[in-house]
């Protein structure tokens, strides 16, 4: 019997999320870009003080999300009568009978999901912009957030609502409450914090701090140069 063979090291590679290409790791400059030559996807998009951006536009959407859910959102006139309703009152609309399922359904993906996305990525990014020791469970953290973009609506909502008033403005007046201007930043918001934010990067300072947090607490020697 043959002796096996140790494992050989094998380069830095990484997939594209979309095609599945792989490449080998080169690194871009601040402002540079790393994209898939097969389908355009953007790989690595770092950007100079981004952290701290992406912190701010975080925190801005956690605000916005809040108030866009307690302010009214549109105010309708018809006939003499006139009916205030926020956010949260439309979601829940149907709340009382057997489409209470898909009330809370749309709640989640319009305004608890967004919320949680946001606050899970300020959970995760200020100990590593702060050069910190990742929070625990900063990995699980960050692998949810981005199963849950799919999932997060504000913009398909919003594409909704315009639709909705073409035909509503036929009918009655219809007057834009502070809320929807706030859900209207909030979209905007969401999509740059987005396209701010490099995953790649992420990743790499999760277990770049990690590993530096070990050495630091004596759990690992530190490497030797060969």
């Amino acid at each position: 019997m043959q002796d096996r063979l140790p494992p050989q090291p094998v380069p830095d590679l990484i997939v594209c999320p979309q095609c599945d290409a792989a490449y080998k790791l080169a690194r871009p400059a601040s402002g540079e870009r790393a994209v898939c030559a097969r389908c355009h996807t953007a790989l690595i998009t770092p950007r100079s003080k981004a952290g701290l951006q992406i912190i701010a536009v975080s925190i801005a959407i956690v605000v916005l999300v809040i108030a866009a859910t307690v302010f009214p959102f549109l105010t309708i006139k018809v006939a003499g009568t006139q009916n205030s309703v926020s956010i949260l009152d439309a979601a829940l609309a149907f709340s009382d009978g057997p489409l209470i399922a898909l009330s809370l359904s749309t709640a989640a993906l319009i305004i608890f999901i967004p919320l949680l996305r946001v606050l899970l990525a300020l959970y995760v990014l200020i100990p590593v912009v702060l050069d910190r020791m990742p929070a625990k469970g900063s990995r699980q953290a960050f692998r949810m957030s981005e199963a849950l973009r799919p999932w997060s609506m504000a913009e398909i909502f919003a594409i909704g609502c315009a639709v909705a008033l073409v035909k509503i403005t036929d009918l009655a007046d219809v007057t834009f409450g502070p809320a929807f201007w706030m859900f209207a930043i909030l979209v905007v918001l969401v999509v740059a914090q987005d396209n701010f934010m490099c995953r790649w990067t992420v990743w790499k300072s999760l277990d770049g701090l990690r590993k530096d947090g070990l050495r630091k607490d004596g759990l690992r020697k530190p490497e030797r140069d060969t």
